[in-house]
């Protein structure tokens, strides 16, 4: 036991950090940017009526997600610990059951992770398609029923969970901050590239015009709110966890608020870059821009089979596409990989191998029964994810003296934002994720 104490003093001495604010901006925009703003983001905006979307959308990435991600950065960066450090605050508190809850969090991200990887070896089998196969002589929506939900699916399954694990057992600075200074401004290029390929297309300002003129009769429907409330609270990565972990690798003098700020721009960005290659590209062919998530997968293949140069445009697109996917992958796998790290006192490339291996495991069974699949991810987005995100931010907006959380989030920070983050945190985000889980139950997915 005494043994076990020291290792655990000794990895806590060695706490990695990101080496500037550049690079920590990067990390949360990686972790920020994925299928979410591609996949998600493009289907939700198309079905739910394109502009109508975007104008609750963009209140609800100001009022939860910048309060949100400050909140949860800077707990972790005044614990200089992941998720499992607030047991010990709990225990201090006397909480119910503050033992437990902090591992409420760390299973959400992780059962995101699981069924993430499923459809992140989805596309990395596209972007191999691509590569070897003229894709003008495939059926997409035969293709993409009889490869999904079975065996097949396995092996691209194990790719795309293998790569997350060798890019989190790196570390903080050789892994995450080095993987996303590169993939991620490679990832804007090749979709402002897109934007523009997209928009040259004709019959593509029709696509334009649904996602520039709202029908304001859709703002007057209670789902058009919900789907955007969901969208915007799943997008940037918010679960409680995930980001504050990133926090705990700062140090006091990283300006907070201002990363996230230019965390939720670029995440945003990202997403109308993908919703203006996606939708005015599915108008230019005669595609319902409400084909929903085969949108990704069917809709767009399609659209490059029909475009000169559609074959390269196709690898160039599913490759960022893999950038995005890779950069959220990490993220969520390093909630489990650290928690696993403070709680055992294990190396992080143990941890890595051994976490990641028990939770490609679990998402086998996602592989063969879509049903299952959907199921599990539901579950996961739209309970678990605002229920971890509630129980630990909520203990730091109620249940930590104010005066240290309001100084955590000014230092370092140009602007003393401190009491407006928790008081917005108290008064609007913690009763608003509240009305997440409670519409979440109702409609049954939001997320």
């Amino acid at each position: 036991m005494d043994f076990l104490i020291l290792e655990v003093r000794k990895l806590k001495e060695k706490r990695e950090k990101f080496s500037n604010r550049i690079g920590f901006i990067l990390s949360c925009v990686g972790a920020a940017i994925g299928l979410g703003n591609i996949w998600l983001f493009s289907w939700k905006l198309g079905t739910f009526g394109g502009a109508a979307f975007l104008i609750p959308y963009f209140l609800f990435i100001v009022l939860f997600s910048f309060v949100g991600l400050v909140s949860e950065i800077s707990f972790g960066r005044m614990m200089k610990k992941g998720v499992m450090g607030v047991t010990e605050l709990m225990k201090e508190k006397k909480i119910p059951f503050g033992n437990y809850i902090p591992f409420i969090p760390v299973i959400s991200v992780s059962g995101i992770f699981v069924f993430y990887v499923v459809v992140f070896g989805w596309i990395i089998k596209y972007f191999f398609l691509y590569l070897t196969v003229d894709m003008k002589s495939l059926n997409y929506e035969q293709y993409f029923s009889s490869f999904v939900g079975n065996t097949s699916s396995i092996p691209w399954h194990f790719i795309a969970a293998f790569f997350s694990v060798a890019v989190i057992s790196l570390g903080v600075v050789k892994g995450i901050e080095k993987m996303n200074k590169i993939i991620m401004p490679l990832m804007f290029l090749i979709f402002i590239g897109l934007v523009f390929k997209s928009l040259s297309l004709p019959g593509a300002m029709e696509g334009v015009k649904y996602l520039m003129i709202p029908r304001w009769e859709l703002l007057a429907k209670p789902i058009t709110w919900i789907m955007a409330l969901g969208q915007a609270f799943f997008t940037v990565g918010l679960s409680g966890s995930a980001l504050l972990v990133y926090g705990s690798y700062l140090d006091k003098d990283i300006d907070i608020p201002a990363s996230v700020f230019h965390t939720c721009i670029l995440d945003t960005c990202a997403a109308l870059l993908a919703g203006f290659i996606i939708i005015p590209a599915a108008f230019a062919f005669g595609f319902s821009p409400s084909a929903g998530p085969s949108l990704l997968f069917i809709t767009i293949p399609a659209v490059f089979a029909q475009i000169p140069g559609g074959k390269i445009l196709g690898i160039i697109f599913f490759l960022s596409i893999i950038f995005a996917a890779v950069s959220s992958a990490v993220n969520q796998l390093e909630v489990p990989v650290e928690a696993a790290m403070e709680k055992f006192g294990i190396s992080r490339k143990k941890s890595s191998f051994i976490i990641g291996g028990l939770l490609f495991a679990a998402g086998l069974p996602l592989d063969v029964n879509m049903n299952l699949f959907g199921k599990f991810a539901d579950f996961m987005s739209v309970f678990m994810i605002p229920l971890g995100a509630v129980l630990i931010l909520g203990f730091y907006f109620f249940g930590i003296d104010n005066k240290k959380t309001v100084f955590e989030i000014n230092t370092g920070s140009s602007y003393n934002l401190g009491s407006f983050i928790i008081n917005t945190g108290k008064y609007i985000f913690t009763p608003g994720v509240i009305i997440i889980l409670i519409l979440g139950l109702v409609y049954g997915s939001i997320g």
